[in-house]
């Protein structure tokens, strides 16, 4: 078991290279890893299980204590990066495919990868997983609404069918993993620390699968999609920051809001689009998975090290 959370650990810190590596192979031998694309939905269940494992009472106590900032983080969450989404689409004319992939990012709740970052920036770990917590289970309402409120102009997009997605890939999986933590205590507790090997696999294999399917539409618009991605991303950390300045929270608190903002559990946006639109409009949550994942700990690194030299 020592071993199995030694790998756990060392896939965790070496996301990214996986994520690129395999992008590369799919890129490179399509036939080999098309086969995936019926099995994101559960793939991206699968990480929500894990993260129902665990979530504990601990997490919403911080909403109880503190409700005014996380209502502030989760009202940032799903206005900032869906407002910046629309603008970037708008803006660059970027062809209805493309636009819907890079609103359906925006829309989704922030990812439990924004946790890990956040308490690695010396930021409010508690509460950005209050944050994460709260909008993940209001995405099943908020993410198909805002998707049709912001998408619809581009392709025709049925909120009732996407309430219906989101809840089985994301609600149902949560719950399941709350069921699950709430009668094996013990043996949730020696697994927890698997949890992010199983969830860097399933979002490997969500990642080769849409570039898999994408790979002649890759080669037109690539550039063009890592570039509006770049500065969704940027972008999402800096007004999240901002946010936090201008109703005068903490420093530890504009960090997790920042890092809250900037990182989406774009998984979620690859099965959406992959379910309700094309494999083009799930290359944006792709490129999003790999790249925040570059971005995420760098800026964690840089304000880690700002705190210890302040220290």
């Amino acid at each position: 078991m020592n071993s199995l959370i030694k790998v756990s650990q060392f896939a965790g810190k070496t996301f990214a290279i996986w994520v690129l590596v395999f992008a590369a192979f799919a890129f490179f031998l399509p036939a080999q890893f098309t086969w995936i694309a019926p099995y994101i939905s559960i793939l991206l269940g699968v990480i929500m299980f894990g993260m129902g494992m665990t979530i504990s009472a601990e997490d919403f106590k911080e909403v109880g204590r503190h409700p005014l900032k996380v209502l502030i983080g989760v009202l940032a969450q799903f206005m900032i990066m869906p407002a910046l989404a629309f603008a970037l689409a708008k803006g660059l004319r970027l062809e209805p495919e493309i636009a819907i992939g890079v609103i359906l990012v925006g829309c989704c709740p922030g990812g439990t990868a924004s946790n890990v970052m956040t308490f690695l920036a010396k930021g409010n770990t508690a509460l950005s997983v209050a944050i994460t917590s709260v909008s993940t289970l209001l995405a099943p309402i908020l993410t198909p609404a805002l998707i049709y409120l912001l998408a619809s102009e581009w392709l025709e997009v049925s909120a009732s069918a996407m309430f219906m997605s989101v809840v089985k890939i994301v609600l149902l999986p949560i719950i399941l993993g709350l069921i699950v933590q709430m009668f094996f205590k013990e043996q949730v507790k020696k697994s927890v620390d698997v949890m992010p090997l199983i969830s860097v696999i399933a979002i490997v294999l969500i990642v080769a699968a849409v570039v898999s399917g994408s790979k002649d539409k890759i080669v037109e618009s690539g550039l063009l999609i890592f570039g509006v991605v770049i500065l969704h991303n940027g972008l999402g950390y800096l007004l999240g920051y901002l946010a936090g300045k201008l109703f005068n929270m903490p420093y530890e608190d504009k960090k997790a809001l920042a890092i809250e903002v900037g990182m989406q559990n774009s998984g979620l946006g690859a099965a959406l689009a992959a379910a309700h639109f094309s494999p083009l409009a799930a290359v944006p949550s792709a490129i999003f998975s790999f790249w925040h994942n570059i971005s995420g700990p760098l800026l964690a690194t840089y304000w880690a090290r700002k705190a210890d030299r302040k220290g």
